[in-house]
């Protein structure tokens, strides 16, 4: 990844993060990442708002919360697609109501059809993938900003893709929305700097997802780790541990 520090998962300290106390809201929680994320958090104490439009995915993460007897999380349906401005404030209003805080938002939705020629590409699909990739998780962010800064510490957490991979022929809204995601991620870093808000992007390495599956139908998924494996990287830069550098890119490798 261009213009990225890489960052090792095996050589990350391997001390548990504590994140007890602390209301972390997962974005696209009913995905593979996010799944595994939202577990990831909640087993190190963080209540966990869980994301996504997806309402019974999103019962079954919330169960296996239960079960491995993290703080009980709260479910938020919500179509990225569809959302605006002022669903992003009414969320950002319950969860100050409710929990009392916002401690770090970990942004790991996708949206992803499969490989098609750009002058193949329904507009809709288009306006789709540009959309819930990147003007959504700003937008969100943007309502949540008044929460975050009155936590001593937070983050927001913007997962991300291999340039080198993504932004080339058949990508297409994918592409262009990985490439805004990694623009507004040193955009709002740099103004950010001073304030107690960290904005790290994360590149995880390939891993056995349904997204990559639709791009690379013909490999065997068994070749990669499951997206459990990233989490430890994910809840550290959560918790501002370093080597994470706000407004910096990081290239994560297993």
């Amino acid at each position: 990844m261009s213009q990225a520090t890489c960052v090792k998962v095996a050589d990350l300290s391997e001390s548990p993060l504590q994140l007890q106390g602390k209301v972390i809201l997962v974005a696209g929680a009913h995905g593979a990442l996010g799944q595994a994320t939202a577990l990831g958090a909640a087993k190190a104490g963080a209540t966990v708002v869980l994301l996504g439009r997806r309402v019974p995915k999103l019962n079954r993460v919330y169960d296996a919360i239960v079960k491995a007897e993290g703080p009980t999380p709260a479910l938020y349906p919500l179509d990225m697609e569809g959302a605006g401005p002022a669903d992003y404030e009414a969320l950002a209003e319950t969860i100050g109501r409710e929990l009392g805080r916002l401690d770090g938002i970990v942004l790991c939705q996708a949206e992803f059809k499969g490989l098609v020629a750009f002058g193949s590409i329904p507009p809709e699909d288009l306006l789709r993938a540009m959309h819930v990739n990147a003007t959504a998780p700003a937008l969100l962010t943007q309502a949540c900003l008044s929460l975050l800064s009155a936590a001593d510490s937070a983050s927001v957490v913007c997962l991300l893709d291999d340039p080198a991979r993504v932004e080339k022929a058949y990508w297409g809204g994918y592409a262009m929305a990985n490439a805004a995601r990694r623009a507004w991620v040193r955009v709002l870093g740099d103004e950010l700097e001073s304030t107690a808000v960290r904005v790290i992007g994360l590149c995880p390495g390939p891993m056995r997802t349904p997204l990559r599956a639709r791009a690379y139908f013909a490999e065997d998924p068994a070749q990669w780790p499951p997206a459990s494996d990233y989490v430890p990287a994910i809840l550290a830069a959560v918790a501002g541990a370093a080597p994470f550098v706000s407004g910096a890119l990081h290239d994560l490798r297993i």
